[in-house]
């Protein structure tokens, strides 16, 4: 059964920050593109973050590029967010999220297009 499992989120000061986990089980991650999420209350889901299969390459938000850094470990069966200098509006349920295929798409990574999800982990940043 393929199951993701995220990790890493918390309470974290303006500026502060934190390493998102996402554990794949059930699966290898070889042939899937992996995507990170975020929805903070009343908003809509917002794609953050994807990263290829294929070639490792990667996408980012505008809201979050130079800040945020994807990476997987294929050999873990491990895909990371690095969360630098964050933000109040950085504030929000973390989802990570997965999809057969090679490439992240250039206009980045959309719910729909993705068929196995992680249960999501809290992320506040506050003073």
């Amino acid at each position: 059964q393929l199951q993701l499992v995220e990790s890493g989120g918390g309470l974290v000061q303006p500026g502060g920050s934190l390493r998102l986990s996402c554990a794949a089980s059930g699966f290898t991650l070889d042939y899937f593109v992996f995507g990170w999420f975020r929805q903070a209350p009343g908003k809509e889901r917002e794609g953050v973050s994807c990263v290829s299969s294929k070639d490792g390459g990667t996408y980012y938000a505008d809201s979050v590029k130079g800040r945020f850094t994807i990476s997987r470990d294929n050999a873990n069966n491990t895909v990371y967010l690095q969360m630098n200098s964050l933000k109040p509006e950085d504030t929000a349920v973390y989802y990570c999220a997965a999809s057969l295929g090679s490439y992240c798409p250039s206009y980045g990574p959309y719910s729909y297009e993705y068929d196995y999800w992680g249960q999501g982990t809290q992320v506040t940043v506050s003073s």
